[in-house]
């Protein structure tokens, strides 16, 4: 069958050519059209009952992550030239587009009681802009005896003030949003040069944005580093730049396929799916190695260029395609899942992985038959000296240290299960983000004055029209409020029940003594005082829906990770129990947080079936490939072994389990497997031209594919190290560990994988794996030449 492929290639190279250059062409101007995903992606299915839940509050309630909050501690602000400044700064927000609204502490209302007319009234704190020190201060005295506002607005004890923005969410999610921070960022960092105030800014809106901008500029980043590392190392490699031009080529038109493939399948990128492309060039770098390789050794062992391309797709597309196939598996177990955001990864990574494997077995011998076959001055300048010295050492150990190797093997596997026993999931919004960033630092002094923004939500059906209103319940949710405060990892609740308390203090002259529930005599005088229908009070938007029969305490926490949070909830549970009789209310915790929370343990869980699912799947590919389960399981083992030193890197230098990480795992192993098959197909061949002798057909696989294995894992250790100039912590550490895992696998594929094969000889070198189900090219047959009728114009 590669034959004929060789020949149809080699014959219509003009076709192929004129095919991939309009394809990288139509995917190239497909590619401009990309977008930014602005949300957080949905990683929980839609009926997992946590987003059900979730689904169902935003129905009633609206959307509860659209507030953009600017913060500020400094005393300064309460100056007469400050204050104005501020004032003005709060002007210029509300005619940003998107911004909906702007609550701020200047803007605060109070409740007054007009004696007069027997009604509550609502009058500004801030009527008009002071003109005076003496107003200022009035003002600030004012807004200090109102406890409504009290860890919501500003924080007495420490001094520090909010200015929130509640933004529209259209915008939010879409590509305007960018221009809309910007303005906002150029009249805060303004106000803060002109006033020598600085300003915190945080929410989930703000966060989402500054992150995806970051990531937009890292696929750009990532795709130059990754050329230029892998361009590098094979002018090192091959002291070519043919070479290197060649396989840079290949690389490129497979980023233009990987950016056009996600336009056509309507996925926006996300920090997953940013990946891709550079992934892309360090993955498809290997397949030209190979190629590139086995063309010089071929063309170095009998001089015919013709025979030496038709041979290097003969020989090594089987084994190329097989080890593509593998890294593609690897990949494509997280179709598998129910998460989107693993599955739209899976599937452009996937996808495209086959694609640069189509891409490199065509280009790259049409773009050696257009030159003069290379000299034997070049070809030996590619084979470098040490790396044939690394290879006579392995040499060495396998055939005379095997018990050696046994031995360090089995010391580092109990190492590694203790490390591994060390490892703890966790995750957090802000996990990945570095701790001297400042949209970190802007969060913890949030945190530190108002104990979070991560919106935290409890809903309380009452079961009963009009049940919010019964004094019981406002009881309740007026003791649950009191234990939430006794939570540190919670911010200050607020419900209708504080309306109802800032209703009693307006009734007691703006007394903050007063601020408390009225008992039933109190609330009959209080409640003439407001009057039927009036929606004045309502200044707090949705805290109750429409019929008061479901009403919300909401609130804030800090971005305590899954673990804590685990924790938060349950003692939650308990709380609520005990105030809430669930026979006559029912009670739900949900919003971001909570989403969050049940979202990253939820990946976390479909990657560790997605691993479970590629060693399984890659197991089958190698049953298919070689029909022996006693080949498989020696197979796997060394590709098993790395992972398990990853894992005990991750506990002993406290690198946790999270979605980020755990990648890593289905990953490596995806692409450690294509030495594997590589050096096990290469020791079949020999197996047949050695008439069955083990010993000699492993030294000698080793010899062969050595090289060849050690190029492509140096490639692979710096192409993913390039992710370590990332600005997530997530994508650094998948980048350092993956790297380390396959050097390791490399290792374990040239020093393992032999020794086990010379040790166990006859037990698994059995009649099926000797007569596979894949046709290896026999090397002793010669290719027919004169049906290669492109002979006369490589020549030409």
């Amino acid at each position: 069958m590669w034959a004929r492929i060789a020949g149809i290639i080699l014959r219509n190279r003009i076709f192929f050519l004129l095919a991939i250059v309009g394809i990288t062409s139509f995917m190239a101007y497909q590619a401009q059209f990309r977008e930014m995903d602005y949300n957080f992606a949905q990683v929980l299915p839609s009926d997992d009952p946590t987003f059900i839940d979730y689904q169902n509050f935003r129905e009633i309630f609206g959307e509860e992550a659209n507030l953009l909050i600017i913060g500020m501690d400094d005393s300064l602000v309460y100056s007469l030239e400050n204050f104005t400044k501020l004032l003005t700064l709060i002007d210029n927000l509300k005619e940003v587009d998107a911004v909906n609204r702007v609550i701020s502490f200047p803007q605060a209302l109070d409740l007054v009681k007009n004696v007069d007319s027997g009604r509550f009234e609502i009058h500004p704190v801030v009527n008009r802009v002071p003109t005076s020190q003496k107003e200022v201060d009035s003002i600030q005295n004012r807004l200090n005896n109102l406890p409504f506002y009290d860890g919501l607005l500003w924080n007495k004890e420490t001094g520090a003030s909010l200015v929130i923005l509640s933004m529209e969410q259209s915008v939010m999610n879409s590509e305007d949003r960018e221009p809309v921070i910007k303005k906002i960022d150029e009249l805060t960092n303004a106000f803060a040069q002109e006033t020598g105030i600085e300003l915190h800014k945080s929410g989930l809106p703000y966060i989402r944005t500054r992150n995806a901008v970051k990531i937009k500029g890292e696929i750009n980043l990532f795709i130059f580093l990754a050329l230029g590392v892998t361009s590098v190392i094979l002018l090192l490699f091959f002291r070519s730049f043919k070479a290197m031009l060649f396989s840079m080529t290949v690389v490129g038109v497979g980023v233009f396929w990987s950016l056009g493939s996600m336009v056509l399948l309507d996925y926006k990128v996300t920090i997953l799916t940013g990946l891709i492309p550079p992934l892309i060039i360090v993955i498809g770098v290997p397949n030209c190695i190979f190629l590139i390789n086995k063309f010089h050794s071929e063309y170095r062992s009998h001089g015919n260029k013709i025979k030496a391309l038709s041979r290097i797709i003969q020989k090594i597309g089987n084994a190329t395609l097989m080890t593509n196939a593998t890294t593609a598996s690897g990949f494509a177990t997280f179709i598998l899942t129910d998460s989107y955001v693993l599955k739209e990864f899976g599937v452009v990574a996937s996808i495209n992985i086959m694609m640069v494997f189509l891409i490199s077995i065509i280009l790259i011998p049409i773009f050696y038959s257009y030159f003069p076959p290379p000299s034997e001055k070049q070809v030996r300048k590619s084979e470098i000296t040490w790396v044939k010295g690394i290879v006579s050492w392995m040499v060495k150990v396998i055939t005379r240290k095997r018990h050696i190797v046994y031995i360090v093997v089995g010391s580092l596997t109990v190492i590694a299960i203790f490390g591994m026993l060390r490892i703890y999931i966790t995750g957090s919004i802000t996990e990945d983000i570095p701790r001297d960033d400042k949209i970190y630092t802007d969060l913890k002094f949030f945190e530190t004055n108002f104990n979070g923004l991560m919106p935290f939500e409890i809903l309380i059906d009452t079961k009963k029209p009009n049940g919010v209103n019964k004094p019981s319940t406002l009881r309740k949710i007026d003791q649950l409020q009191a234990a939430l405060d006794t939570f540190p990892q919670l911010a200050r609740p607020y419900s209708v029940t504080d309306l109802v308390k800032f209703s009693k203090q307006a009734y007691y002259n703006g007394s903050p003594a007063f601020y408390s529930l009225p008992d039933n005599r109190e609330r009959n005088f209080i409640l003439r005082y407001i009057p039927e229908g009036s929606e004045e009070l309502n200044f707090m938007d949705n805290l109750t829906d429409s019929t008061n029969q479901i009403v919300r305490v909401t609130g804030g926490v800090t971005d305590i990770g899954t673990k804590r949070m685990r924790e938060l909830k349950e003692s939650l549970t308990s709380v609520i129990d005990s105030i809430f009789n669930p026979e006559d209310y029912q009670v739900t915790v949900t919003g971001t947080s909570v989403v969050y929370l049940k979202g990253t343990e939820y990946l976390v869980k479909n990657l560790f079936i997605s691993l479970a699912l590629a060693v399984l799947l890659i197991a089958i590919f190698m049953a298919w490939m070689f029909r022996s389960a006693r080949m498989v399981l020696v197979s796997l083992l060394p590709n098993l072994l790395p992972l398990l030193l990853t894992a005990a890197i991750m506990g002993y230098f406290g690198i946790t389990l999270k979605p980020s990480t755990i990648l890593v795992f289905s990953i490596a192993f995806g692409i450690s497997v294509d030495d594997t098959i590589h050096f096990l197909a290469k020791y079949r061949q020999e197996l047949k031209a050695r008439s069955w002798n083990i010993r000699e057909s492993a030294i000698a696989a080793l010899k062969e594919t050595g090289v060849s294995m050690i190029y492509t894992s140096i490639v692979l250790f710096f192409g993913f190290s390039i992710f370590i100039a990332s600005n997530f912590g997530g994508t650094v550490a998948l980048g350092l560990l993956v790297s380390i895992t396959l050097m390791i696998a490399m290792l374990s594929n040239l020093i393992l994988l032999p020794t086990l094969l010379m040790t166990l000889e006859r037990l698994i070198t059995t009649k099926s794996f000797k007569e596979p189900m894949i046709n290896i090219y026999d090397e002793e047959e010669d290719i027919e030449l004169e049906d290669l009728t492109i002979e006369k114009n490589l020549n030409s």
